[in-house]
């Protein structure tokens, strides 16, 4: 297949795209940059600029491809709801260049999307229409088309990881570093779900290439690694005390990170691994977190 990658340059896109030429497929990937467009004609795609600002441009990346993978997202979390909004604009967008076809559209969003209630494990038949986290608007962009007879389905992500960046885990360390602690909320019991992104990026491929309409994906290897272990790992890593901090002092401490800070968020991928015959085999996240501070060699 001739498949369109967004964010073809990112942490998770660029794994995307070597994951995909390493199967036979042909990538056109989206670019931002003439670095960026070296780097991918390097990897054996070809290139298409593009930028999330101006979702037209993108969309004429797709009108080349036979399906779609969308990864790019704007990560300043400080202005996270405008952020949310323009990926809604973007999936739109790329739909309107679909329609009409069984091209699939693959799209991107987080594990929470699947909680039914407080405490429980996230399942991929489980779409939280009320969930407050501003990321719905992405699913909500793939429910409109999915309901325009469009062939879309979701990639719900965890925190992703390797030796070098671990999703929101990445912005702890840095926070950690400048206050000269590393702080967890009350006891710390709160849980990340977490998966290496090399088996993340071989599961957008499975499940482009499965293109089931609907479907929802879960790239989730652990289902939940405790706010409490995450930030002990750190405080080893870096040399500094480990803190509790109340509840009400979350804001004040981490800034933007509030909000995601004390979420807990646990999930399964027991449907996706059937459905895809996906068995994540790379490094825990404290594996990969213990190796980019040196403490398991």
């Amino acid at each position: 297949m001739r498949i369109f990658v967004t964010g073809a340059t990112g942490f998770i896109g660029s794994r995307v795209v070597t994951d995909l030429i390493g199967a036979g497929h042909q990538v056109i990937g989206a670019a931002r940059s003439d670095e960026g467009a070296d780097r991918l004609r390097a990897a054996g795609a070809e290139v298409h600029i593009g930028t999330l600002e101006e979702p037209a441009g993108l969309a004429a990346g797709a009108e080349q491809a036979d399906g779609v993978i969308h990864t790019a997202f704007d990560h300043d979390f400080s202005n996270f709801l405008a952020n949310c909004e323009k990926d809604r604009r973007v999936i739109a967008a790329l739909g309107d260049v679909l329609k009409g076809s069984d091209r699939p559209l693959l799209i991107t969003s987080g594990v929470g999307m699947g909680i039914a209630a407080p405490g429980e494990l996230a399942r991929e038949d489980v779409f939280n229409t009320e969930h407050p986290n501003p990321r719905i608007a992405s699913e909500l962009a793939g429910a409109a088309l999915l309901d325009q007879g469009l062939n879309v389905a979701v990639v719900r992500l965890p925190q992703v990881h390797d030796t070098e960046r671990q999703g929101l885990i990445t912005y702890s360390v840095m926070l950690a570093r400048e206050k000269g602690v590393s702080a967890y909320v009350g006891e710390g019991r709160t849980r990340w779900s977490a998966a290496p992104v090399a088996d993340v990026a071989r599961l957008y491929r499975l499940a482009l290439e499965k293109a089931q309409p609907g479907a929802r994906y879960h790239a989730v290897a652990e289902e939940g690694v405790s706010a409490r272990e995450i930030a002990e790992i750190l405080g080893r890593g870096l040399g500094i005390p480990v803190v509790s901090l109340p509840k009400e002092e979350a804001m004040a401490h981490f800034g933007w990170m509030g909000m995601f800070a004390d979420l807990d968020l646990p999930a399964s991928s027991a449907w996706t691994r059937e459905a895809l015959g996906w068995a994540p085999t790379g490094p825990s996240l404290a594996a990969d977190l213990e190796g980019m501070f040196g403490l398991n060699g």
